[in-house]
């Protein structure tokens, strides 16, 4: 991939993000075993994940569907 190429960044993003996606995270946290007071700590800790991935995501994609859209600089 080409550090500097906005599409490539966009089909990444949208491919392969870096960040556990929530549905494996939520499945990561189903399958141990958790007492009811860490259960729900960690609960609370995935929603707030939850939402900065969402936000996140959305952030990136806004600015990546901007930056592809424009013609590069002439090396």
């Amino acid at each position: 991939m080409n550090a500097y190429d906005a599409q490539q960044a966009l089909d990444d993003l949208r491919d392969d993000a870096q960040l556990p996606h929530p549905v494996r995270l939520r499945d990561m946290i189903l399958r141990v075993r958790l007492d009811a007071e860490t259960a729900l700590d960690i609960n609370r800790e995935f929603q707030e994940y939850l939402t900065q991935y969402g936000e996140t995501e959305r952030l990136a994609r806004s600015l990546l569907e901007k930056l592809a859209a424009q013609a590069p600089k002439a090396s």
